[in-house]
């Protein structure tokens, strides 16, 4: 969602080598994360639960359990901020539908996706994958015909947002906005208790995202820098399905990745709740411990 909405903002506030720098800090900080992550997973039995197990058994249950409660709380509160990007995708297509409509159509799709199986929630991943490929591909495909044609602006001045009036944001704010897009290394550790082997799969999955989305996010600032002006990109929150060569292509991918990270979310965020369950952290938690045959 940042890649799409957010991204071209970063660039028109902090020029391209700021953004590059904030892009830089941003995945230091995931990729130390990512192998602190990686180094326990192939020491430990993962259990359900994600990073609540990783912690929990790390740390013993009362550091996990005052993470874990925390955690399941943000991945479901989470879901709320990918169903309103969806929204601002779809709205751009049909500017007359009701906002509140098109939130509850979104999270009742994703609800009955994830109650129906985990099963079905992964193959409906592999169908957003190959539109985000294509989105990817449109706005690469641009290049061929001319569109780079602005001059780079190395160092951004921090103009902000005209229509909300924003004045004098700094690098930190600009930064803020952006570091969730490097969030998501949790999404493949939330579903450990859904994997053959996770020992092997989390660390693997989770280094070559991040990996591969540093390079995505990288040229994808370069590009952004080089279609439109400074002033397009603090502006047009749409900029990036503007300027690609098929608009339609990276719209579908804006919807694909808000609807593939909510789905994420309400999937991996009941398994946190179920493992906290499993141990009793709260009152009550056998309750949200038993798990159905269909996961």
């Amino acid at each position: 969602m940042i890649l799409f909405l957010r991204q071209g903002w970063v660039v028109g506030n902090a020029g391209l080598l700021g953004a590059w720098v904030i892009v830089g800090i941003a995945f230091i900080i995931v990729a130390a994360t990512t192998l602190s992550l990686s180094c326990i997973t192939t020491n430990i039995r993962i259990k359900a639960g994600g990073a609540y197990s990783i912690i929990s058994q790390s740390l013993g249950l009362e550091v996990g359990g005052s993470v874990g409660i925390p955690l399941y709380l943000a991945q479901t509160l989470a879901i709320t901020m990918y169903i309103f990007g969806f929204r601002e995708g779809w709205l751009y297509i049909f500017p007359d539908h009701p906002a509140i409509l098109i939130d509850l159509v979104v999270f009742g799709t994703l609800f009955t996706i994830a109650f129906l199986s985990a099963k079905l929630a992964f193959r409906v991943q592999y169908v957003i994958l190959v539109v985000i490929i294509g989105a990817l591909i449109s706005v690469a495909a641009s290049v061929f015909t001319g569109a780079m044609t602005e001059e780079v602006s190395w160092i951004g001045e921090f103009p902000g947002e005209a229509k909300d009036d924003f004045q004098d944001i700094s690098f930190w704010v600009v930064f803020a906005v952006f570091f969730p897009a490097a969030t998501g290394i949790m999404a493949g550790a939330n579903m450990s208790g859904e994997l053959k082997n996770p020992r092997r799969s989390i660390p693997v999955g989770t280094l070559a995202a991040v990996g591969i989305s540093f390079l995505v996010y990288m040229a994808a600032a370069y590009w952004l820098a080089r279609v439109a002006t400074v002033d397009e990109l603090v502006t047009n929150y749409n900029v990036m399905i503007d300027k690609a060569f098929w608009a339609p292509a990276v719209l579908a991918g804006l919807l694909g990745a808000t609807f593939s990270s909510g789905l994420a979310s309400i999937v991996g965020a009941p398994r946190i709740l179920q493992a906290l369950g499993d141990h009793r952290i709260f009152p009550g938690g056998e309750t949200f411990s038993k798990l159905a045959k269909n996961g």
